[in-house]
This record gives C-alpha cells, structure tokens and sequence, in this order.
C-alpha cells in the first residue's frame, strides 16, 4: 500500500508571488496564487527557455479574473495542492452557489490545465502579461555572473518578447534569440576553434505558448474572454521550445502541438496525469511521526521530493538557485523581477549535485536524467579544452561553473587574465576545483549500483569516466619520493586555494577507481581496467594527523596555506566519498574528523546534517534536518520555498541536503549489506519505502528504534539486512 502525502490547504488569498504555490509536471512550472482582491495569476516556466545572454527566463505570467469575482476577501476560500494527484484546487462561493478551480500541469503531455466549474455560470477574462517589453541595458543590480561579456564595463541587453497577432481565437507569444552570447564565450575562453566545430544552442532558440481555451474568444492580441456566462470554462497553456529558421516555422510547432495534445479527451489526461503521480509517490516514501520535529521534517521530505518532481524531468537540469519557480522578490532592499537568480544561468556543481543524490534512494532514476545527459552532451567541449588548452589527448575537463553547453561563465573565466594559461579561471574559487568530475562519477556508480541498469552502464558511466580520469593523470605527472602521483599544484574545494594532495580528490579518486575496479568484468574492457589499476596502484594515502592521544583525523591536504571560504575538505571522505561510516572500518577515524571540523553548522549546500547520518551520529543529525526543514524563506508562503542562504528561492541545496540525510538515518548500504537506522533517533517512530543496491527495495516500519515490520524485495535480500 501506497503512503500517499496530505494535500497542502490555504484558507485565504496571498498577498503577491510570494504567496505561491508550485505546480509542473518535471518540465513545465507554474507558481500559482489569487490575489486578496479577487484574481487568480501564475508564472508559467520551462525547463529549457534560455536566452540570448544563456539566462534561463519564464515565459510569461497569466491573469484569470471571473465575474462575479468569488476569491474577494470575506468570501469563503480554500486553497488545496493536492500533492499526490499533482493537482490544484481552488474552492469558493458565489452566493451561495459553488465555484472551483483545477490548475493541472499535464504530467505527460506538454499542457497546462485550467478549469473552471461554476453552479452559477461566470464570464471570464484571461490576459497574458510580459515585461520584457522593450529592448534595454539590465541594471547592475539585476546582473548576477553573466555568461558571454567580455569587461566589467559590458552590460546585458534584455531583449523583448513578441505577441504574435492575427492567430484566431488563440494568444499566441514567444521570446526568440535573434543574437547569442555562445561563440563570444568560446573566443574568449580560448576555444575559438570550438565556434567553427560546436553548434550555437541558443541562436534562434524559440520559447513561448500558444494559449486558448473552451468558450473563450480573443478580444485583443493578449486577451482571451467569454462572450457570455459560463458553468464550465476550460483554459489550456500550450508552452514550446524550438530552435526553428523562422518564427513561422515555430507558429507551425506550437499550433500543431496544441492540436495533437487538445485531441486527447480532457476526462483521459487527467486520469493519465492522476496515475503517473500515484505512481511516482509509490515508488518510495518517508513518513515521521512521533513529536513535532518529526512531522515537520517528514512535511519538508514530501514537499522538497514534489519540487524535485515538479521540475525535473526536463530537457535540462534542475537549476540549484531557484529551480523553475523563481517569482519576482525583494530581497536585502532590492526587488527583482522573477527572471531574477542569483549566480545566475550558469550550473555550479557543488550545488546541482546535492539535487540529485536523493533521487537514487527514492528510485527517482527518471530525474536524473537531464544532468546527466547535460554532461554526455558537452563532453566533446570538455575533451576539447583538455587538449587545445592542456594539451592532453583523449582528456576531458569540466568547469565547475559552467553553462549547460560546457564552457565557463566568461565571469567567472576571468577580465584580468593577465599571464593565466589558457583554461584556468581568474576566479580562485574554482581555479583547480576538478573534483566534482569525480563526484558525478560516484553518483552514477551509486545510481548504476540501485537500478542495475545496464544501458546507464555502458552509454554514461563507461563513456564518462576514462577521460575525466585521464585529465588527473594527465595534468598530474609528477610523482612523490615515494614514486606516487603528486596532486599539484591544486586546491581543497573553495576553501584552500593553495593545496597539495588535496583530500577531497585524493578520496573522490580512490572511491570511484575502486567502484570502477569492482565492476563485472565483461562491462570493463581489459584495457581500461588496466590502465584504471594503474592509476590506483599510483594513488597518494588520504592526508590525515595523528595526536598524542592517539587519535587520528583527516585533514583538508597533505599542505594546504590560504583560506578563502568555509568547507571543510576533510570530510569530503565520509561525504560524498563514504570511505569511512557505520559498519566500516576506522569508524573512529571518520568521528574525529567530525568532530574537529573548523565549520560547524547546517543550511544550504553546508552537509553536516548528511556526514552526521553517515557516522551514525544519530541526536547530531536529527538536529541539523530539524532545523533545514523548518526554517522556510521568510516572505514565502509555501513550506518548501527555501531560501535565499548562499543561492536563491526556493534554494534546492536546502531541502535536498536534509533529504541526503534523511534517507541515510534510515538505511545505509555499502559492501553488499544493508544497515538499517544506522543513525535513527529513538523517540521517532517512521514508515519507509527506499532503495538499496542490487535492484532492492526495502520497505518498513519502525518504532522507538525498533523495526515493527520489515518487506525486502527480492526476499533473497533479507539476509543482507542488519537490523539494530
């Protein structure tokens, strides 16, 4: 039996954006509210609609008003997400005659569902608003990391959207990139080669809606109207995105999209849509009880995995500052139009990843893949710049901070080069930060591991991994008095930027060689698992000091001078690299690492919360998730909308770390065992469904620390298990 999440309730109108709901069906947003004067409003969201400058944009915000307005304020309202349909329904009265609303994002077709039921019939009026109206310079305030300039002094140019007229009885819109920001990041990053060889992905990048509905008619190029009082009014958003020659041919796409997807029965879809989100919450769950705190942390792991649905099973990745449900804001004296992110367009890795690494456990393979396929997609970039820029062959490198094409972000890149070589960044911060390459390899070891599937395998992992693993031993040659490779010169994550042996590479390449090295032998040519041998053979020890007392620690690098940030490198061995934790050896070791952090504290992509559930330090990280999952954004009136911390709302390092640990509380499973409430505190009691290695699912019940009820498919597993 399937635990299903409660639904979401409201019993008053919001007072703007920041009011909203969100809704998508993993490509499609929308952030909806009604205004306590009475309309009903969305932001509408794609996961693929960038712009000329590679900055993701909405596409527009949509106004519902209904005559006679049944949301005024006094009147009776309520306001329900409907969590495991993935549906919004808005209750009011006219009178004393009923009125609801249906908002859906059709979970498997490319269409935004409104519909309006009335006992006593009601006109409306639906009207799209842009902003992006004019062309002009963005203010310096509105600017965060940009992509394509070249000098401080450049400013980005917002170019307007296009209302498309004469369409019959149809809002028709789009924004289409007639310039681009992608050769000139190419030529500036000492990759003009790559301008002659890639294909530009945002020149003529076409993204807009077509936008009609059942008895309404078009009074005006962004206007939709019924021309007399309707029971039932139904409203449907047709977004699409599409590289094209001309605007004509995307006039054409988007009609004959429209078209095919209005063909299917409105009473089908949504069963369609229905059943895919009973199934998506079937595939796992975690329900906590047994005081506040644990109610709370099970609403913030319902709502944050709901998020993750609702935005990620797009063309690209979900964005880590903001996924598709930014909406205009004011922060810190400053308001922003909901285009507005901080760090802008670009994917950083430090943070996109902790998006992902829960999915693997809640079985949400479906969601990942974008960000993989991101990667698949630049990796001729990547393996480009290894050679024109460090000249090794068959190499790949990725930024840290990078576009969804592969290049930096020219900010980021660097003004002021002056003698940097070719491929290293101005910004220290990620200079020589490389070891995020090797944490996406943990994660699809992990995912590959949970899933057995055999096409991630042999299309992603094996494709992946040889160059990223080349580019170390590479641009490493040098070797140590004792014959191994010598990490330098490097750095310790953000923290130390001038390091040698830094731990976090040092454990991610141990971790992930030996991941490599336990593959089946026929999925691993013999070539390769010799030259990863090698490489393993040659691995310098993970940095770590012994004291007087004898107990001993891992430390950030074997040297490390100059700290610019507030990591701590060390543990980047227990987490994401889990060399050390419950039931392995040197347990010890891992808890003294712990405990002498520099840096003690949870929020954003900060992971205490997880390497405290790693260690078994049970009471350590129950506190940390207790205080992610409640300590929402305070002007956001859905739980979830984390934020800003380090990023910006809904921040989705946030609630994503405290579902990393979460999860890790309630099962751990390395070396074919499956350790369960390895960091389990004693006064909640929860119910469970996730996944373990080897295709397993478990599922179960506990109380007070102790298991009640205990289902392992397949049941040859359940030997496997250790119950505490």
């Amino acid at each position: 039996m399937t635990v299903l999440p409660e639904p979401l309730i409201w019993t008053t109108p919001s007072l703007d954006s920041s009011g909203s709901m969100p809704l998508g069906n993993g490509d499609i947003g929308l952030n909806v509210w009604v205004e306590k004067e009475g309309d009903l409003l969305f932001y509408l969201s794609k996961t693929d609609a960038w712009d000329e400058n590679g900055r993701l944009l909405k596409l527009g915000r949509i106004r519902i008003s209904l005559i006679p307005n049944p949301f005024v304020t006094g009147s009776d309202f309520l306001q329900e997400l409907d969590l495991a349909t993935g549906v919004i329904r808005i209750h009011s009265r006219i009178s004393n005659s009923r009125l609801t609303v249906l908002l859906w994002v059709d979970a498997l077709r490319p269409v935004v569902r409104v519909e309006v039921l009335a006992e006593q019939p009601v006109e409306a009026r639906v009207t799209l608003e842009l902003w992006r109206t004019i062309e002009r310079e963005r203010e310096p305030a509105e600017a965060h990391c940009d992509a394509g300039l070249r000098s401080p002094q450049e400013r980005e140019r917002v170019y307007p959207d296009t209302v498309v007229p004469n369409v019959t009885d149809s809002v028709l819109w789009c924004h289409r990139n007639n310039t681009t920001c992608w050769a000139a990041t190419h030529d500036f990053q000492d990759m003009a080669s790559w301008t002659q060889r890639g294909t530009d992905p945002l020149l003529h990048r076409t993204f807009g809606a077509l936008m009609r509905g059942s008895g309404l008619v078009k009074t005006g190029n962004s206007e939709l109207r019924t021309q007399s009082p309707q029971s039932r009014i139904v409203l449907g958003v047709h977004p699409r995105t599409a590289q094209t020659a001309s605007l004509e041919e995307w006039v054409r796409l988007v009609q004959t999209q429209a078209d095919g997807t209005d063909a299917v029965p409105l009473e089908r879809a949504a069963a369609d849509h229905a059943s895919w989100w009973r199934s998506f919450w079937g595939r796992s769950w975690i329900r906590v009880s047994g005081s506040p705190e644990a109610v709370a942390v099970s609403r913030g792991y319902e709502l944050q995995r709901f998020i993750n649905a609702c935005g990620g099973r797009g063309a690209f990745p979900i964005k880590f500052n903001g996924s598709i449900f930014t909406v205009d804001a004011r922060e810190e004296n400053e308001t922003f139009d909901a285009d507005y992110r901080r760090w802008g367009g670009g994917y950083w890795f430090q943070n996109t990843r902790l998006t992902y690494w829960p999915m693997i456990m809640s079985g949400d393979f479906d969601l990942m893949e974008p960000w993989f396929k991101m990667f698949l997609d630049a990796l001729p970039l990547a393996m480009a710049r290894a050679k024109e820029c460090f000249g090794i062959d068959n190499a790949a490198v990725f930024p840290e901070t990078m576009t969804f094409w592969g290049s930096f972000l020219n900010s980021n890149y660097g003004y002021d080069r002056r003698d940097l070589k070719p491929g290293l960044s101005e910004n220290q911060y990620i200079r020589r930060y490389w070891q995020g390459m090797l944490e996406l390899l943990a994660v699809l070891l992990d995912a590959h591991a949970v899933s057995g599937d055999a096409q991630l395998l042999r299309e992603k992992l094996i494709v992946l991994a040889p160059p990223i693993l080349r580019f170390y031993t590479g641009y490493y040659p040098r070797r140590d008095d004792a014959g191994r490779i010598l990490i330098s010169p490097s750095q310790s994550l953000e923290t130390w930027h001038d390091a040698v042996n830094p731990s976090p590479d040092i454990a991610g390449l141990q971790w992930v060689l030996d991941g490599l090295l336990a593959l089946p032998g026929d999925s691993v040519p013999d070539k390769l698992r010799d030259e990863w041998q090698e490489f393993r053979r040659l691995l310098p020890p993970l940095p770590t000091r012994s004291h007087w007392e004898q107990r001993k620690e891992v430390i950030p690098a074997l040297q490390y001078d100059d700290c610019r940030n507030f990591e701590n490198p060390a543990l980047y061995a227990v987490f994401p690299y889990r060399l050390f934790g419950v039931g392995k050896p040197e347990l010890e070791v891992g808890r003294a690492t712990w405990a002498a952090r520099t840096f003690k504290e949870t929020g954003g992509w900060r992971q205490d919360a997880i390497q405290a559930a790693l260690l078994g330090l049970a009471e350590e990280a129950k506190s940390a998730i207790v205080r992610n999952f409640s300590s929402g954004h305070a002007r956001s009136r859905f739980p979830a909308f984390w934020g800003p911390n380090f990023d910006w709302i809904p921040d989705q390092d946030h609630g994503n770390v405290a579902c990393i640990a979460l999860q890790r509380m309630l099962l751990q499973a390395d070396n074919g065992k499956i350790n369960l409430l390895p960091a389990w505190p004693g006064d909640w009691d929860v119910e469970f469904k996730l996944h373990a290695p080897g295709q397993t699912v478990v599922r179960g019940r506990a109380e007070k620390g102790r298991v009640r009820e205990l289902i392992v498919s397949p049941t040859a597993r359940t030997k496997d298990v250790q119950v505490p």
